[in-house]
């Protein structure tokens, strides 16, 4: 009787105790499912985001080539300053390498504007009946008004990083100043074939960088341009004037470069084109009416390049700056 008492109790006691131990049971379930739910939680989340990279404006002024026609340089230098537009290279073919280095040398385009007014043909082309097999103009004359009107004698003392364009007459291979004296760089880079003689530097003979292309845009990218303004001032290809050997010449190359500008202004972000195409090569009559069509064509192409200068402001990751396309 003792013993089945003692047994009735120990299962009294069981079954009082089973309640806790079942809560218990069902607490540690929740516990541990609720545990595994975290874990899948923490490892589907995605990897956090790579923190934004700023990008900075490196800006390129293409200057192209054009004899005459870069008066019209001048004029869209003095509308971009007046607009605080930031040049951070300068590259210049022909007659830009010319009034490149001259704003390279000293930002100031009211400096740029009183020497452009005052310069004239006979300031730069010295003809001669000796060099005529090669060219009628040596080149000495262009040498001395650069090392006269640029107080500083090397690409590398200029105060804006600056490379003019030539080609090797011999191997039709472009070649880069970007260092060195700034005379022979500019003599080399404007040196017309046809109308120059060849400039003999070194082992080369070097000759106008517009065989190649009156505008190099792709000179500004390879030394790291992310935002390239181009200026394109070539001659109109309709004339009839061709009845001597030089204009014959000129026509070629004006022929030759239309076609090979109309490719490479692809690679500009904006594009600045002066109405300046009917001005011959040596009508240094027209000067003013360059320089306002300058000014004009420049200012139309302000918004533009305000609009692609804003876009570098916003911090960027994946999108490149290049990317950003022309407003419609």
């Amino acid at each position: 009787m003792k013993n089945q008492t003692a047994a009735t109790i120990a299962v009294r006691a069981h079954f009082k105790q089973a309640p806790f131990l079942s809560a218990f049971l069902a607490l540690a379930f929740l516990v541990m499912v609720s545990g595994c739910a975290a874990k899948k939680e923490i490892a589907a989340a995605p990897p956090p985001k790579p923190a934004p990279i700023y990008v900075k404006p490196r800006v390129a002024l293409v200057l192209g080539g054009g004899a005459a026609r870069g008066f019209a340089h001048v004029g869209v230098l003095r509308a971009l300053e007046q607009e605080k537009i930031p040049i951070d290279m300068i590259v210049g073919t022909s007659v830009g390498s010319l009034i490149g280095a001259m704003y390279a040398s000293n930002p100031n385009t009211f400096e740029l504007e009183w020497t452009a007014f005052k310069l004239e043909k006979d300031d730069i082309f010295d003809f001669s009946i000796f060099s005529s097999t090669t060219g009628p103009v040596k080149g000495d004359k262009l040498e001395r008004f650069v090392t006269a009107t640029i107080p500083v004698q090397n690409i590398e003392q200029l105060k804006l990083p600056y490379y003019a364009v030539a080609a090797d007459l011999n191997t039709g291979e472009p070649v880069i100043f970007s260092a060195g004296p700034i005379c022979k760089a500019v003599h080399a880079s404007c040196s017309i074939p046809g109308v120059f003689t060849p400039l003999t530097l070194g082992t080369r003979q070097l000759i106008d960088g517009g065989v190649l292309g009156n505008i190099a845009p792709e000179v500004a990218r390879q030394h790291g341009a992310n935002l390239v303004i181009v200026v394109s001032i070539g001659k109109s290809i309709q004339n009839k004037e061709t009845g001597n050997i030089i204009a014959i010449t000129l026509q070629a190359i004006a022929i030759m470069s239309s076609r090979i500008d109309a490719y490479k202004a692809k690679d500009a972000d904006v594009l600045i084109s002066p109405e300046v195409g009917d001005v011959e090569t040596t009508d240094f009559t027209q000067k003013k009416r360059c320089m306002q069509a300058g000014i004009v064509a420049a200012q139309k192409a302000i918004p533009e390049i305000q609009r692609r200068l804003e876009a570098f402001k916003t911090m960027l990751d994946t999108v490149s700056v290049q990317q950003v396309k022309p407003a419609t």
